[in-house]
């Protein structure tokens, strides 16, 4: 029989059973019975015994405990109960206000922090059984099963589906992915792939080995007769860029400028633009053509930094047939939207147009790449995210009416700026009724009544000022100034122009050229003694990593593998390319069945090089330094291929064939009608492949001169880079005017 006594002993009272316990009494003892000193002795060394510790070691390791461990929760009963027991009504009930109850409140309070349960916290996950639970719990069969069919239910296979289909994926897609065909093919722009290639302090340019720039003495003769060339066409070059730069001519400023009471859009530009040099495309477009000189073709396009942000401005000239768009006008304006989609620069339009030139319209209307095609890329730019800002700086007519009304944000200008599809002569001609420019589509009309434009300026500053500001909110960061000075090369870049060849058989080592553009002279040149008539290598220009490849001679089947490897390595890096273009003429026709297997090798090999060229999804910038003749030009990334940028040096010739190497036909005098007709051709080619009648026809995006090249390509380089550092927003549809 128990015996109460050790209770006695320890002073509690023997319960009576004529007495029973009151409820304050069971709850003192409930309190202090869990405290009394043989229940905490026993409490402590209960779990420590052998046979306790034993049992808990090997409890859960007998086998019929693992196999109904692991069988126990897929009985079906018990997946019927666990899919159905939580959602009984008592249940949810209990749920509910389960949790509320005051004495659960106050034990979830304190419940996690008692010293063994802080203690269990700390060690819990750190059991031999946990660690092995961790590491083998995502290979079990019923997970691997579980995620290998969780990305194919029906909701996510649809997401999938559709997902890439939005409007502005598919205008990314369509401008990004698709191959060229032609200069102006704005929707078929190769995808650029981007990447930083600032050399980062791990990367020290400093131990590339060092070009050897001097001059042979052997080749003196040929240095010094490069340079008198060289001299020549740059006179040329300096006299028509003159030309181009008076607009329309002296009486055309004075009575733009007195009687209208406007600024010279140079003016404009540098009250727009950040101080400093811009980079001005193609400004001998529209020389000596069939229909007569339009300088510039009318417009002014290029890029400037405005608020530290390079932007595409395209900004008309009034005092070039009073800001008539002509055919080059429409095509120099496609080329400058062309390279704000494909390095998605912001663009800036300044507007003074008096529409197009009606009998020139079967040029610049119909056909696709047309001058509709202006407002089309407006809307898909807008789409894909590239900000678009337009002052009206003057009379805007018929289409020249839509390039404000269609950017996301326009300022007008008091007296100077109107808007309207037809003008008050029109209006007298097919109503008879006499209205002011300024009612009819003047500043006030347009910003209080029609809405067409979003800021009022009384002045051309005020507009200028404003536009500057709108920039501001744009929400595009400038590319990071660079702290360290980039290395100058060893040798002048002067000396350039003894280099540029005047002819073919005229042409220097390539590295001399080189030595002068890369930073410190120092390049990396890859497979040298392979393929020597191609260069390949890596340099800096002012900072930036570039890859070259560079013309030595004629592309042979050696050269054409080496450039092609060389080109998917840089593709492959994220670097970009520059490409110096000095093809030599066409070879002659084999006279053996052996020179005849030569050719075909060296046409395969060419075309596996014409592959990596144009897929290769890094920007590519293309330098003409002497000829860029048939079919090596597309080799070496000519205009066909889409180069982001491609300039031209003043002695450049570029046609299908070098006129020069053409066969002499006798004296005028005794020439028979095949050898008159030959004359003929080869005056014509001569003519023809120069630089400037190139440049005239915006067959490239420029002349610079070869002193300049380092300066240019730099430029090119930070402006491509700039679109690694913007934020890229989708939207559904461009901004409209509602």
């Amino acid at each position: 029989m128990w015996s109460p006594a050790p209770l006695c002993a320890l002073g509690r009272r023997r319960p009576c059973p004529s007495a029973p316990l009151q409820p304050l009494t069971r709850l003192l003892q409930s309190e202090y019975r869990e405290k009394t000193l043989i229940h905490l002795l026993q409490r402590e060394y209960r779990e420590k015994t052998l046979i306790h510790l034993l049992q808990r070691e090997y409890r859960e390791k007998t086998p019929i405990h693992l196999l109904q461990r692991e069988y126990r929760e897929k009985t079906p009963i018990h997946l019927l109960q666990r899919e159905y027991r939580e959602k009984t009504p008592i249940h949810l009930l209990q749920r509910e206000y389960r949790e509320k109850t005051p004495i659960h409140l106050l034990q979830r309070g304190y419940r996690e922090k008692t010293p063994i349960h802080l203690l269990q916290r700390g060690y819990r996950e750190k059991t031999p059984i946990h660690l092995l639970q961790n590491e083998y719990r995502e290979k079990t069969p019923i997970h691997l099963l579980q995620r290998e069919y969780r990305e194919k239910i029906p909701i996510h296979l649809l997401q999938r589906e559709y997902r890439e289909k939005t409007p502005t994926r598919l205008f990314q897609r369509q401008y990004r992915e698709l191959p060229g065909h032609s200069w102006a093919s704005t929707q078929h722009l190769p995808p650029r792939r981007f990447v930083s290639y600032k050399p980062k302090s791990r990367r020290n340019p400093k131990t590339f080995p060092v070009l050897d720039g001097r001059v042979p003495s052997v080749y003196q003769h040929v240095f010094e007769g490069n340079l008198r060339n060289s001299e020549a066409v740059i006179k040329r070059y300096s006299e028509l860029l003159e030309r181009v730069k008076k607009g329309g001519g002296e009486n055309a400023i004075v009575r733009h400028t007195q009687r209208n009471k406007k600024l010279f859009v140079r003016e404009r530009l540098r009250l727009l633009l950040d101080p400093g040099h811009f980079l001005e495309l193609s400004p001998l477009a529209g020389l000596e053509l069939p229909y007569g000189d339009v300088p510039a073709g009318g417009c002014l396009t290029g890029i400037g930094r405005i608020c530290g942000v390079w932007c595409v401005f395209i900004a008309t000239d009034a005092t070039v047939k009073g800001g008539t768009i002509y055919p080059i006008g429409v095509k120099k304006q496609l080329r400058a939207q062309e390279i704000a989609m494909e390095n998605r620069l912001l663009s800036v339009h300044l507007v003074d147009s008096g529409g197009a030139f009606l009998p020139l319209q079967s040029e610049l209307f119909p056909d696709k790449l047309h001058g509709g095609r202006v407002f089309y890329n407006e809307a898909i730019m807008s789409a894909m995210g590239l900000p678009q800002v337009a002052v009206v700086c003057g009379s805007c007519v018929a289409g020249g009416a839509y390039v404000p009304t269609m950017a996301e944000e326009s300022v007008i200008i008091d007296k100077i700026g109107t808007l309207f599809l037809a003008g008050p002569p029109l209006v007298k001609a097919a109503t008879g009724e006499d209205v002011s420019p300024e009612n009819l589509g003047g500043a006030r009309l347009h910003t209080q009544v029609s809405g067409c434009s979003d800021h009022f300026a009384a002045s051309e500053e005020e507009a200028y000022e404003c536009i500057r500001n709108v920039v501001c909110t744009l929400n595009c960061v400038p590319v990071p100034e660079e702290d360290r000075e980039p290395d100058s090369p060893l040798y002048s870049p002067e000396e350039l122009l003894g280099l540029a060849p005047l002819d073919y058989s005229c042409t220097l080592p390539v590295k001399l050229i080189l030595s002068r553009l890369v930073d410190g002279s120092r390049f990396q040149e890859f497979k040298a003694p392979y393929g020597t008539t191609l260069v390949t290598g890596f340099g800096h220009v002012e900072g930036h990593l570039v890859g070259i490849v560079a013309s030595n001679g004629e592309l042979a089947h050696d050269a054409a593998l080496k450039g092609s490897h060389f080109v998917q390595l840089c593709g492959q890096r994220g670097i970009p390319i520059l490409f110096l273009q000095n093809t030599a003429p066409q070879p002659a026709a084999p006279a053996s069945i052996s020179q005849a297997e030569a050719h075909s090798n060296r046409l395969k090999a060419q075309a596996s090089m014409m592959a990596a060229v144009a897929c290769a999804a890094v920007p590519k910038i293309t330098i003409v330094i002497g000829g860029c003749f048939g079919s090596d030009s597309y080799v070496m990334c000519g205009r066909s291929f889409s180069p982001n940028f491609l300039f031209l040096w003043p002695n450049a010739r570029v046609a299908l064939v070098d006129s020069r190497h053409f066969p002499t036909a006798a004296a005028a005098g005794d020439c028979t009608g095949e050898e008159l007709e030959l004359n003929q051709l080869k005056a014509k080619l001569e003519e023809e492949s120069s630089a400037f009648y190139s440049s005239s026809r915006l067959w490239d995006d420029g002349i610079i001169l070869p002193q300049d090249t380092r300066k240019v390509i730099a430029q090119c380089l930070e402006i491509m880079e700039q679109k690694k550092y913007q934020t890229v927003f989708s939207n559904p549809h461009p901004i409209i005017r509602m």
